[in-house]
């Protein structure tokens, strides 16, 4: 077994330099055979709303399995023991898997939309739709933040690069190949990225295992763990990992661009495949991952710089062969660029469909030629800003939770918007902003949570259990379903919550964030005596493109006649 602290292997500058040539230069001569000579604003956004099986599994697979949640994985492996990763993967896959029922729902009010926020716009209107594209170009340029983060942090360990070098190739190889066809090159190379992706997993996971003492590294670095990282059923990992990240990737589910663009893409008829397979490939690829985190935490290895962001490549290059570290680079390379390319396609998305498309030229007046400019400009700004938060280096983990934190206070009224006709626009703003107000100060602990404060929180904190309990069921089982299974899930919690789970600040927080956003949403709307007519949506949202082809056939046909 290789001792705490040793040396670990870095590859040449010139190999790494090939590597990434060989990668990036592919996925570029893909983007410019999928490429046409006049690209239109709504292939660039969704790919014609007709993408099949294969692909769009795939592309979901890789969009979901980025370099940030194989490193947040390991991360939890370290940090919580055996159960860390099992709580990051499989709570992660499961929610892919609860999408889908809402998706459905999502494609038959709206089969024609480019973002759920422009669908917002036509459900409610504008301060509900800026407040889902804001939200979401947040989450956005986090996500692709945290990708340049691994990038740069691989590239630093296994090369002689430097972090910020290894940020900026990265940012540059993935801007080259996803600027000219936008989503369109994003999900399709998806394609090649999941399959070399998921093959060096199925090498490099064993390789590392047997290479650093098989079996036999459990019995001896079993010193190296607490109690609690040794107990599978760790209370720790479940309060402080585990139920966050549930809540955390409900609202990742719902309110996040990438998989909605997806979602809006594939044939409708595909929607339960694809996301079925997504929810195999990433749980399997995911905690399989994590598990370098754990065997990192058997070994007493100290993470590189103090950095926990370090593990996987420290694992790689401690213990594999060169010519598997190279494997290894492609495989974190291939996670991080199709994660990255989908938030670049996702920011465009936003950009052109709700910004200038809904509120600067008005859906009417929209130019798809100008639409198209937005885009690009769009991901070639939103890639300089990601460059400038990634010098930071800032937690994965820690950022990942916080923004599906952020999100969960969106989750109840989106969904609701997309079932209940008794919802408002008021409705919807208010609730999200006075979640957000309530959450933020219980997620950074501003407030001395003794007493009665604290006693309130967790009341709050149970309640958000219902409802999360409540919104995965109502997918798969109905409204009554719901209710029942929300309501003894929030009772049979509160007495062992009421009274310590406000210590928990990013558990509670997010909790929180679901219950307030539920109860004021529910309590502004339930009295409300108008209906919506979801038929409206499908009159309100259309092919930009579309529009200008059959006004320019309709003015021809005019100027024929005079």
């Amino acid at each position: 077994m290789t001792p705490p602290g040793a040396d670990f292997y870095q590859l040449s500058g010139w190999t790494v330099i090939l590597l990434l040539v060989l990668f990036y230069g592919g996925t570029l001569l893909m983007s410019a055979l999928i490429g046409k000579k006049k690209e239109n604003a709504d292939g660039y956004m969704t790919a014609g709303n007709k993408i099949g099986f294969g692909v769009s599994a795939a592309s979901m697979t890789a969009t979901w399995i980025w370099a940030s949640s194989m490193y947040a994985s390991a991360t939890a492996g370290y940090t919580y023991g055996i159960s860390g990763p099992i709580h990051y993967g499989l709570w992660g896959a499961l929610m892919i898997l609860f999408i889908y029922p809402f998706g459905r729902r999502i494609r038959k009010v709206a089969p024609k939309a480019h973002t759920l926020a422009e669908v917002m716009y036509a459900r409610h209107g504008r301060s509900s739709q800026l407040m889902l594209a804001g939200s979401n170009i947040v989450g956005s340029l986090i996500s692709l933040t945290s990708n340049f983060i691994a990038g740069g942090a691989l590239i630093a360990l296994l090369s002689p690069f430097s972090f910020s070098q290894g940020i900026i190739v990265i940012a540059a190889g993935v801007l080259l190949y996803t600027l000219w066809s936008g989503f369109r090159a994003s999900v399709l190379t998806d394609f090649a990225q999941v399959v070399a992706m998921l093959g060096a997993v199925v090498v490099i996971i064993p390789a590392v295992f047997f290479a650093a003492g098989g079996p036999d590294m459990f019995q001896q670095g079993a010193q190296n763990l607490t109690p609690q990282q040794s107990n599978f059923f760790s209370s720790d990992a479940f309060l402080n990992q585990g139920a966050p990240y549930i809540a955390a990737v409900l609202a990742y589910a719902i309110g996040n661009q990438t998989i909605a663009q997806r979602l809006f893409a594939v044939r409708e008829d595909l929607i339960k495949r694809t996301f079925i397979t997504a929810t195999v490939g990433y749980g399997a690829t995911i905690i399989g991952i994590g598990m370098l985190g754990v065997m990192a935490l058997y070994l007493g290895l100290a993470p590189a710089g103090g950095d926990v962001n370090n593990l996987i490549p420290q694992m790689a290059s401690t213990f594999l062969h060169p010519i598997l570290i190279g494997v290894f680079l492609i495989m974190i390379i291939g996670a991080l660029s199709s994660t990255a390319d989908s938030d670049l396609a996702a920011l465009s998305s936003i950009m052109m469909a709700d910004v200038y498309g809904q509120n600067v030229a008005g859906k009417k007046k929209a130019n798809p030629k100008t639409m198209l400019l937005v885009g690009r400009i769009t991901m070639i700004v939103a890639t300089a800003a990601a460059l400038y938060f990634a010098s930071g280096q800032m937690n994965i983990l820690d950022l990942l939770v916080f923004v599906g934190a952020l999100w969960g206070a969106l989750v109840f009224p989106v969904i609701a918007s997309f079932y209940w006709e008794k919802v408002t626009n008021k409705a919807f703003t208010v609730s999200v902003l006075v979640a957000l107000a309530v959450f933020i100060p219980v997620r950074f602990e501003w407030l001395p949570m003794g007493g009665a404060l604290g006693i309130i929180t967790d009341v709050v904190a149970v309640i958000g259990i219902g409802v999360v309990l409540g919104l995965m069921s109502f997918g798969f089982f109905g409204l009554k379903a719901a209710k029942i299974i929300g309501a003894v899930g929030a009772l049979a919690a509160a007495p062992f919550a009421i009274g310590f789970l406000h210590d928990y600040a990013v558990l509670s927080g997010s909790l929180v964030a679901y219950a307030v956003s539920t109860l004021v949403c529910y309590f502004m709307c339930f009295r409300n005596g108008n209906s919506f007519d979801f038929d409206l949506i499908k009159q309100r949202i259309g092919d930009f493109d579309q529009r200008v082809e059959t006004e320019t056939v309709e003015a021809a046909a005019v100027q024929a006649g005079k």
